[in-house]
Order: structure tokens, then sequence, then C-alpha cells
């Protein structure tokens, strides 16, 4: 059982990647919220890399600890550029889940491929947190990626006015500080673009572990994505265990505290909550002169004489109207009429299809051919 929480701190964690996030995280979203909880943070996001996997659990551990969860996912697009975005009410969440959709279907199974045209489509709700690469003497360093030549350094300056014109005043740079010896150059790289581009500066955290005892883990998982041991992996993987989520004491060392109020004003945008969420049926399955539950009863008399061309026992007919009853007085309807119109669907293709499970024994699922039982 965790410890009670700490004395509340003035920060919110909006960068967290779980292990969710395949091979990259070294912990589970619940424990990333239960330690936020415990060191006194207003809230944590969890932005694992284009998914949403995380969220759930993530929801019912908030709810447990009383943590605000905002709710985000993180993205590398094409164009070298790293972006966090945070949902602050439910039609962002349905942008990014959409985003999510869009770059899953374009690659391979585990892979996904976004450019800055498509968050220039419908991303007018979203917050977005740009996180420029780390400056090293001969190049930029991404997170947990090898030093990219001089030559071949992101043009942050050209994707600065794009980004700002797609999020508007929706947009921060988020600045992630460790004691790795680059700090200062770091600051000099993103106060630039912030003075440039009247870019406003936020405190995150690149959190990848919820404790740094999770390190050597951490390590693991990282040698496998990148098919190295972890001896010959080297420098490609993190230089310290910092990447957790660390106590108030030493965020307030690594940040101006504009920087980490910052974090507590974005957080109060975030509103979205998973409780929001419900089944939504598509209504185009209904003709538009039929109520849901007379659709679903022609469609049911319609199989009854398909199943019983002399009509039907009078105990079947009992229970077609019992259970009838009771989808109206539960709002169900569009439940089977969607699963009615999947199965229709794939039969039309001659693809296999059974209703098995809740479907069985079911006089209205045998009616609409959902099952044969």
């Amino acid at each position: 059982m965790a410890d009670e929480p700490l004395q509340t701190v003035d920060y919110a964690e909006l960068h967290c990647i779980t292990n969710y996030s395949f091979l990259r995280g070294a912990s589970h979203p619940e424990e990333m919220v239960v330690q936020a909880s415990v060191l006194g943070y207003q809230a944590i996001a969890i932005t694992d890399e284009c998914s949403m996997a995380g969220i759930v659990k993530a929801h019912v551990a908030a709810r447990e600890c009383g943590i605000k969860l905002i709710v985000g996912s993180e993205f590398h697009l094409e164009e070298d550029i790293h972006l966090v975005l945070l949902a602050p009410n439910r039609v962002a969440y349905g942008q990014i889940c959409n985003l999510i959709t869009i770059g899953r279907r374009r690659a391979g199974k585990g892979e996904y491929q976004l450019s800055l045209k498509d968050l220039a489509n419908h991303q007018d709700q979203c917050l977005a947190l740009w996180i420029p690469g780390d400056i090293a003497a001969d190049g930029i360093i991404a997170a947990n990626e090898a030093i990219v030549p001089q030559a071949t350094i992101p043009p942050y300056h050209d994707h600065a006015q794009e980004l700002k014109t797609i999020f508007e005043d929706r947009l921060w740079i988020g600045l992630e500080v460790f004691p790795d010896g680059k700090a200062m150059q770091l600051y000099e790289h993103v106060i630039d673009l912030s003075t440039t581009w009247e870019i406003p500066l936020v405190a995150s955290g690149d959190v990848h572990m919820h404790q740094p005892d999770r390190k050597a883990l951490l390590d693991v998982v990282s040698a496998i994505r990148m098919g190295q041991s972890v001896r010959l992996a080297g420098r490609l993987l993190f230089a310290n265990r910092e990447k957790h989520l660390r106590a108030p004491s030493v965020l307030k060392e690594l940040y101006p505290s504009n920087l980490l109020t910052a974090t507590l004003n974005i957080a109060e945008m975030c509103h979205f909550s998973l409780d929001e969420l419900q089944y939504e049926y598509p209504q185009e399955l209904v003709p538009v002169h039929l109520t849901s539950s007379d659709y679903l009863r022609q469609l049911v008399e319609t199989g009854t004489v398909r199943r019983w061309p002399e009509g039907p026992p009078q105990q079947v007919r009992e229970l077609i109207e019992r259970e009838l009853t009771l989808i109206a007085e539960l709002n169900y309807e569009y439940y089977f009429l969607t699963v009615f119109d999947i199965v229709r669907f794939a039969r039309s293709q001659g693809i296999l299809c059974q209703g098995r499970g809740s479907a069985a024994n079911s006089a209205v699922c045998f009616c609409l051919g959902v099952t044969e039982v």
C-alpha cells in the first residue's frame, strides 16, 4: 500500500511514458499515478507514445488516490518533431484518438506514421508541448537516441511557425532538464526558441519510471528495442536514473518557479475525464422514419418468419417479447443493431461469423441471425 501523500506541491507532471509504450517505459500506469500522489503532485499526465492503452488503469488509480489525471499522448513526427498532446476536454480526447488511428493505420504492427500535415486538420482543441532535442557539442540528442550530426539537425525555427499556426495559444515548449552536464546548453536553446517565436515555456519530466530503482529494467527494455545487449547499447541508454518522478525539492532546484507554475496552469485547463465516456453507436443504422425500437422489432419479426415459417411456438414468442421489453428498458437497441450490422456485412463478404458468448440462448439474436443457437 502506498504511503500517505506528502503536502501538495506546485507541480503537475505533463509527460510520462509507461510500460504501455512498448519497450520504452519501465513502470505501470498505476505505479506512476500512485507515486505522483505520494510526492504531492497536483496532477499527472499519462502520455504513452501514440497510444491510450494505459489510460484506464491510470484513471482507476487516480480516482483511488484523489489525484487529477490528465489524458494525453506523445508523438514523434516525420519532421523530427517531438510533441506531447493533452486533452483539455472530450473533443480534444477524440481528436487525439483519431490522430492515433490515422498514424497506426499507415504503418505496420507496432509502428505509426504521422506528419505536421496530419496535425493541421481537426486539432483545434488539443494542448501541445513541443519537446526540442537536447543540445550536444556536435549535434542534437533526441530522447533515448543517438547523437544526430549537426548537418542533419532539424530546422526547429522553420517548424516553430507551423506549430504556432496549428496550435495558436495552445502551444508550449517543454523544458526537460536533468543533471547531465547539458542543462545550460538546453536552457539557452529553448529560451532562444521561446523568445524568437513567443512560445511560452513549461517544465516537464520525460518520465519513464516511477522510481529510480527501475533503471536496470529500463536499460534492459531499451536495449531490446535497439536490438543490442545492455553492454553494447552504451551511449544510447539514458546516462543516469533521473527519468523518474522527482521529489519537489529536486524540481525546485532545476526549474524557475514560473515554469513549475505553468504546469499547474495547463493542468487547470484540462477537465476531461474518462467518466464522461459512454457507449455511442452509429445513428445511421436506423432508417430515418423509424425509432431504434421499431427497427429492431421489425428485423426480429422478419427473422422470426425466416426461422419459423409457420409461426414460432408460444414459449418462443413470449421469450422474444420479454427480451425486446428488457432491451427497450435498458436502451440497448443500438447494441443489437450494431452487432447485427457487423454480422450481416461479414457474411456478405464470405467471412465466417458465428455469434457466441452473451448472445447464446437469446431469441432476439437467433431471429437476427447473430447466432444459430
